[in-house]
This record gives structure tokens, C-alpha cells and sequence, in this order.
């Protein structure tokens, strides 16, 4: 599964994570620094497992936030902001 940011939606930068403005259904999310981070990195092009690494690296995890992240996208997906193709 390689998760991508749905086409349309408006990002942006905030201190403490994004604000995400999704046209379609005219709605605002407010994601916290790790949502933000892991919505950037849904390009299309990384795996679910690659993201999970990408995570870990960055925020100098010493155990797996597999499920963090898995739990993220979900929530994320149900939000309408990723698309989790195969």
C-alpha cells in the first residue's frame, strides 16, 4: 500500500502541525506535528512500511510506531485527506 495526499487539498504550515482545508466537502482539519509529517509523507510513492521507518528516523524512536502510523492513515483515509492504494 502506497498512501497518496488526496489531489485538491490546501495545506497549511502551522507551529504546531498543519491546518488542511479539503474544498470538496468544505471542511478544516488541524493535524498535531506527527499527522502533519506523516501526511507529507504520503506522496504516492512510499509504503506504508517506508513511512513507518520514516517516522521512527525522524523523531529518534527507539521501538516501532507501526501502530501509530497505522492507526494515523486510517483516520486520515476515514477524514477523506489520503487515498491508501495498493
Amino acid at each position: 500500500m502506497k498512501p497518496a495526499a488526496k489531489d485538491g487539498i490546501e495545506i497549511n504550515e502551522t507551529q504546531d502541525g498543519l491546518i488542511v482545508y479539503d474544498e470538496e466537502t468544505d471542511r478544516v482539519h488541524h493535524l498535531n506535528q506527527t499527522a502533519a509529517v506523516i501526511l507529507q509523507l504520503c506522496d504516492g510513492t512510499l509504503s506504508v512500511e517506508e513511512i513507518t521507518t520514516d517516522i521512527a528516523r525522524m523523531f529518534e524512536l527507539d521501538q516501532s510506531p507501526a501502530e501509530t502510523v497505522e492507526a494515523c492513515l486510517a483516520q486520515l483515509e476515514r477524514e477523506g485527506l489520503v487515498d491508501l492504494k495498493e
